[in-house]
Parts: structure tokens; sequence; C-alpha cells
């Protein structure tokens, strides 16, 4: 049975505006920090950037690893966080989060856990990349069929793909353990649909925007930076970055291209324990 599918009046010839959050990693007490970063003020500060462009987004999309600790709280604190952009936000679970204590506790007028966004000539598809008590990642045979089974549905939309891990391997040996498992497979096989145009991750806390050749044309590969702490990019061990917590925007094309940059939180208001040995 296809996944019931949430819509938005949007004209067809109408680029999808997008702005993307990912990683805040909260917690129930507000004053908690992650490796020397408070994440409830690194994520206000996030939202405080997206605000002061305002860039008209249509909607918010949240990768995962909302919480660090699993409490019910860290997901009201995000709500709450989130609530004066106004913005409807559509969310899937990350390694960190548990997906029982998040369904329940991400509730809002605007906030929706649908897999399937249908907007303008695009179909937005969330996908579940978790695996129970494991950091890494695999996309199941039922989760390709959610794609599969959509395309088909709605085939003359665009695609964009948005999952938590990262299907492609970043260069950090480290963290490329925990990456999406069979994400080599996943790539072969979303390649063959035409209308698969983008995907979308966090995971990594870093930025990623390549390109896969796919059987009908480039497919855009796109990592967005963590609303807190950043990995080091291609560093063999685990390392923290300097740089400031991002977020992505995304403008989605009537034609089937996208547009999209990563924007970091000005200045250097955020400076992680770089002695720190893992998270």
């Amino acid at each position: 049975m296809l996944e019931e599918a949430i819509s938005y009046s949007i004209d067809v010839e109408a680029s999808v505006k997008i702005v993307q959050v990912t990683d805040p990693h909260l917690f129930a007490d507000h004053d908690a920090q992650l490796l020397g970063v408070n994440t409830a003020q690194s994520l206000r500060a996030v939202l405080n950037t997206i605000d002061a462009v305002h860039y008209p987004a249509d909607f918010m999309l949240a990768s995962g690893d909302i919480s660090q600790d699993y409490s019910a709280e860290s997901y009201h604190n995000f709500v709450k966080a989130i609530s004066p952009l106004g913005l409807p936000c559509h969310y899937l679970p990350g390694n960190h989060d548990d997906p029982r204590i998040m369904r329940l506790n991400m509730q809002g007028p605007k906030i929706f856990g649908h897999r399937r966004i249908l907007v303008g000539s695009w179909q937005v598809i969330m996908l579940d990349s978790t695996v129970r008590g494991k950091p890494g990642g695999y996309m199941s045979d039922a989760e390709f069929e959610l794609i599969k089974a959509a395309a088909e549905d709605q085939p003359e939309r665009h695609i964009l793909l948005a999952m938590h891990h990262n299907p492609i391997l970043v260069g950090c040996a480290w963290l490329d353990q925990h990456w999406m498992s069979n994400g080599s497979e996943f790539l072969e096989l979303v390649a063959k649909i035409p209308q698969v145009k983008g995907l979308l991750w966090g995971h990594v806390h870093q930025q990623i925007d390549q390109e896969y050749s796919g059987q009908h044309g480039p497919i855009k590969l796109m990592a967005t930076p963590s609303t807190c702490i950043q990995f080091k990019p291609k560093s063999s061990y685990f390392a923290l970055d300097a740089v400031q917590p991002g977020y992505r925007l995304l403008e989605l094309k009537a034609d089937g291209n996208i547009l999209t940059n990563v924007y970091r939180v000005p200045g250097e208001l955020f400076s992680p324990d770089k002695s720190a040995s893992g998270y």
C-alpha cells in the first residue's frame, strides 16, 4: 500500500524552496553541551540566521538526529525552537533518535512525519535509513519499493530523496564505518528511476555537493552541516572542525534542476572541544 502523501498548492511551473536543518543533537537540558557546544544555542543561532535572510521557503526538512538523549523534552525543544519561523517542518529519524519517542513528541500544527510530500512539479520522499541500535545505516527493500511505487503513482513529478545516512563514502575512515552499508547498491537502483534528481542527507556533519551519473542524467548528492558540531573532512581519525554550524537552502526548479547552497552562522560563536575523542 502506497504511503499517504501531503500536498502543497504550488503551481507546477513554480520553483519549490526548501530549508534543510540536520543533526541538532538536542537535550532535555537547555544548558547541556555536546563536545563543548551548547546544542540548543547553536540551533537557535542557525534559526536566527535563516530568519535574517528572509528566504521564501515553502517548508523545512529536518533530516534526523534531532535528539542526543532520546528524551521527549528534546523533541519538544526542537518544535518550540523552530516555531517562530512559521514554516511547516517535515522530519525523519536519525541514528540518535528513538522513532517511537520521536513520533509521539514531534507534535504541532506544522510538524509532519509524512513519507511523501507533493509540491509543485516535485515529490519529496522521506526515507528511513536507520538500523535500530547501530550508528550506521541501511536502506531496506521496503524503502526502495516506496520510491518505485511513488514514482509510478506520480510519474510526471521529479523526485528528491531525503534520508539521514550518507549513501557514499566521504573519505573519513572513522566516519565511513557508519555510512549506509548498502549505499552503492542503493545508488545503482535509484539511478534507474528517471524521476530521481537528488539525494539529500545529514549524519556526516559536513558539506558535500557532488553528482552521480545516473542512467537518465546526473543526480545531485548533497550532505548538509550540522546545526551543532562539525566533523573535519578527509580525516582518518575522529576530529572536529572549527567551522560554524550551518544549514542548506534548496530551490527545486520545475525543469528538474536543483539550485542549492550551504550557509553558516557568521562569526566564531561556537568552538568545539577539539580534544574530544568521540560522540
